[in-house]
């Protein structure tokens, strides 16, 4: 399924067929914790961290293209990311944008 940042699709006219997201939360162990709260002493990328939010955000996009093909979308456009914390260690993401539907039926 195409994803888009953009408004439009050159050379695809397409309908809208609505909004679709894509959630997830995540934490890491307490392991990974421990090692964060070290880094933060010297300073650094958190590397834990920094994999948690990649893994995020395709969960996120994952879930997202999955609410879209359930919808008969062909594309989404528009798709953004937010994120923020739970607690001191967990980490939510949603991908959002808008599903759309080939006029063309050609892709």
């Amino acid at each position: 399924m195409l994803i888009t940042t953009t408004e439009h699709i050159p050379g695809k006219d397409y309908e809208v067929i609505g909004e679709v997201f894509g959630v997830t939360t995540q934490s890491k162990n307490v392991f990974s914790n421990i090692g964060a709260g070290l880094k933060n002493i010297v300073g650094g990328e958190i590397k834990a961290y920094t994999s948690m939010l990649h893994e995020s955000r395709q969960k996120a996009i994952d879930r997202l293209k999955e609410e879209a093909a359930a919808k008969g979308a062909d594309a989404i456009v528009m798709m953004r990311f937010d994120s923020g914390s739970i607690g001191t260690d967990m980490q939510s993401v949603v991908a959002y944008g808008t599903a759309v539907r080939f006029l063309d039926d050609e892709y």
